[in-house]
Order: C-alpha cells, then sequence, then structure tokens
C-alpha cells in the first residue's frame, strides 16, 4: 500500500482504467425480487437494522443476501442495515455480508423522523469517496457512529463506487452522474421540519458531491439560511483547493450562514498519497493536501523555519462573521496509516479530535496553533500498533 499510488500513477497518467463490464445477467434481472422494490415494509426484515441507508447502486436482490453493485441504478432506494457479518458458507472462502432491507420511501422517512425525533432531531449523513464497496462504506459508517457516539440516527449515502484501485476515472464519472440523486435527497433532509441539525461527513471524492449540494440547498432553500446543515466535515477532500477557496463563500460559508453556526471543518495531510496521485492527475492540489504549487510560498516558509505546507486560505469576507467557519486540522504528522488517506478513522489522535467536531467542538485541547489563524496540527503520540489505533478508533476489523 506504501507503494501503491506511485506504481498506480504512470497507469493513470496513461489513462489506464478498468472499463466497466455490464454483466452477463440482466440488471433489469437483478432488481426484479420484490425485496428490491416494496410496496410495503417487512418489519422482521428491518428489525435489528438500526442504521439508515440511501443508494443509487443498483442492488442484486436475487439471493437471501441482497447486495449493492458497482452499477448505476435508475432509481434511488432507501433502506436499513446493520454492522458487516462475516459468514462461512457451505463452500468457498468466508464472505463480509452488510445485512440489508430495503422500505418504501415513505415509511423509510417515518422510521428516521422517529429515530431523530428521539435525539432533538439530530441526524449524521455520511457519504463515501473512491474505490469503496457497501462492505467498506457500512464498515465506516458504524464506525463513525460508534466512535462519536452520535446520539440521533446515521445515514450512509451509498452511490456507486467501483471498489477497484484502477476505475478512478469511472468513481469520478458516476460521482458527478449521481450529483442530483444525492442534491434532491439533501434537499429534501434539510426541508423536512424534524431535521434540526445535520452533520455531515464526507471522505475524499465524496466531499465533490457535498459542497455543490450544500451550495444548490442553500440557493434553492425557502429558509434563507440553511441553518439545519450546521456542520460539514470534509476528510481528505478530493476537491481543487483553489476552486473551494474561490467559490465556498458565496454561498456554503456565507456570513450569515456562519453567524447561524454554519462551520466546515478539513482534515488534511501532507502524508496523504492518494491525494497526491490526484494532484497528479488533475494538475493542481486538493484541499485536503497541504501542498506547495507556488515554490516560491514554499521558500518563504523554509526560510522562516516553517513546514511547507500549503493551506486554503480563510474566506474574506466584507463583514467578518462573529464566529468561525473554516477550520483545518493538519494530521500530517499524526497519520495513522492507510496510505495517509484515511486518518480520521485510523489515527487515534485525529479520532479523537474527529469525534468532538461531529458532536458540535469548535475546539478541542490536543490542538495547536500555527501561523495561520484557521489552521492546527494536533499532538499526541503516534507509537501505537495498528490494533492500539484500531481500538482507540473503535475500527471494526477489515
Amino acid at each position: 500500500m506504501r507503494k501503491a499510488p506511485l506504481l498506480l500513477l504512470p497507469l493513470l497518467l496513461a489513462g489506464c482504467t478498468v472499463a466497466v463490464a455490464y454483466g452477463d445477467i440482466p440488471h433489469s434481472t437483478l432488481a426484479q425480487n420484490p425485496r428490491c422494490n416494496p410496496a410495503q415494509s417487512d418489519s422482521a426484515a428491518v428489525a435489528g437494522k438500526d442504521y439508515f441507508i440511501v443508494t443509487s447502486r443498483l442492488p442484486d436482490c436475487r439471493n437471501d443476501n441482497m447486495q449493492l453493485t458497482n452499477h448505476r441504478a435508475d432509481k434511488v432506494r432507501f433502506g436499513r442495515f446493520s454492522p458487516p457479518q462475516k459468514i462461512k458458507p457451505t463452500k468457498g472462502d468466508s464472505q463480509v455480508v452488510v445485512p440489508l432491507a430495503f422500505q418504501p420511501e415513505d415509511e423509510w422517512w417515518a422510521g428516521l423522523c422517529d429515530a431523530a425525533n428521539l435525539r432533538k432531531g439530530r441526524v449524521l449523513l455520511y457519504v463515501h469517496g473512491y474505490r469503496e464497496t457497501l462492505q467498506t462504506t457500512a464498515r465506516d459508517a458504524v464506525q463513525i457512529g460508534i466512535l462519536s457516539n452520535f446520539d440521533g440516527p446515521v445515514i450512509h449515502y451509498s452511490w456507486p463506487s467501483q471498489g477497484n484501485l484502477l476505475s478512478y476515472a469511472v468513481d469520478e464519472t458516476n460521482m458527478y452522474w449521481d450529483e442530483r440523486n444525492f442534491r434532491n435527497f439533501l434537499t429534501k433532509l434539510a426541508r423536512t421540519a424534524w431535521v434540526k441539525e445535520i452533520v455531515i461527513v464526507s471522505h475524499s471524492l465524496g466531499a465533490r458531491l457535498v459542497i455543490p449540494a450544500v451550495a444548490y440547498v442553500d440557493r434553492a432553500s425557502t429558509n434563507a439560511d440553511s441553518s439545519n446543515i450546521s456542520n460539514i466535515i470534509l476528510a481528505s477532500p478530493d476537491v481543487d483547493r483553489e476552486d473551494f477557496e474561490r467559490d465556498i463563500a458565496e454561498e456554503v460559508l456565507a456570513a450569515r450562514r456562519v453567524n447561524n453556526d454554519r462551520r466546515v471543518t478539513v482534515y488534511a495531510s501532507l502524508s496523504d498519497r492518494a491525494l497526491a496521485v490526484s494532484r497528479a492527475v488533475h494538475g493542481y492540489p486538493r484541499l485536503g493536501s497541504p501542498y506547495c504549487f507556488n515554490p516560491f510560498e514554499a521558500q518563504e516558509l523554509k526560510a522562516k523555519g516553517l513546514p511547507q505546507r500549503c493551506f486554503a486560505t480563510k474566506t474574506q469576507y466584507q463583514t467578518e462573521p462573529s464566529k468561525t467557519g473554516f477550520t483545518i486540522i493538519d494530521t500530517t504528522d499524526v497519520s495513522g496509516g492507510g496510505a495517509g488517506h484515511s486518518d480520521y478513522l485510523r489515527s487515534a489522535v485525529v479520532c479523537k479530535d474527529f469525534a468532538a467536531v461531529v458532536n458540535g467542538a469548535r475546539t478541542t485541547p490536543d490542538r495547536v496553533a500555527t501561523q495561520n489563524a484557521h489552521v492546527f496540527t494536533l499532538r499526541g503520540s503516534t507509537k501505537r500498533t495498528k490494533e492500539e489505533s484500531a481500538a482507540a478508533c473503535k475500527r471494526m476489523p477489515d
């Protein structure tokens, strides 16, 4: 894994990618079982499934253990799931399955309402990134809920990532294809009266779904401040840094929304090798990597004895809001492995900070100020075994 991005780079630059194969079964056959399109909720099937899912992936409902494929679906489906389980079939190797049940959309919303009302209307929405499957993203969604001890329902939005190292271009294409589906769902969630606070957590490529969708909701909202979308967390965001700097203030971090408690927290690392590859592919730095594109800026930092790390700049307002709306946490020095691309779920130090932010904290005792008022590093020991970090982060086995 340490060398994977470097080995992958020539292939990506050459346009090498794994094509999407339709398969030898008609997609309509995969989804024709009534369990894929229930007319009413099956209470027995839903029982014990405490996590909510919204997906634009094509389901395969032919077997008892329903699966979500890497293909696009003809409609968005709503369901419930429980944590991934490892099972041993009669023949073959053990498999990880995600117990899943679909529901009619209106009944799904009713269940979410019941769960949210028990916790003062708070909901957490998780949007995954590149190279993911339902098994990996369901694991992460469950981990986020347990790690943060979130006191409300957790919603996992699953879009058709290919789960393949060489399918970055396909994932990027599917992410853009899914923009309308996601923004329509977020719009309805934000406009629902009993949803009082939405915490959004996105990882990697998922940030490119989240940011424009939030901006869309802000523009279209009958509530001038869209104030229930209050806490946006971008972990290792694979977003053009300059694009973010230029456009974020217009809607997402407009001063009136910041004053109404809207804030964005970014977790970034110069050790993030996945974003280093993305920078090479796209030509410009990513929001989640403090790479200094300007060599003169890097030289100036070095001359001052400072780390050569360059971050997205803080939004400039004509009238500064009364609160801080944008914070960057530099995790370079406390990276937890995994190519440095998932520190928020792998590094014990970062996990602690992330959990606090999910629950509304604007600062934590482990943050260390930098020369940039909106940028902080984290103090703490990185000398932990993989098992110790996994335990501290409440990480489920891969």
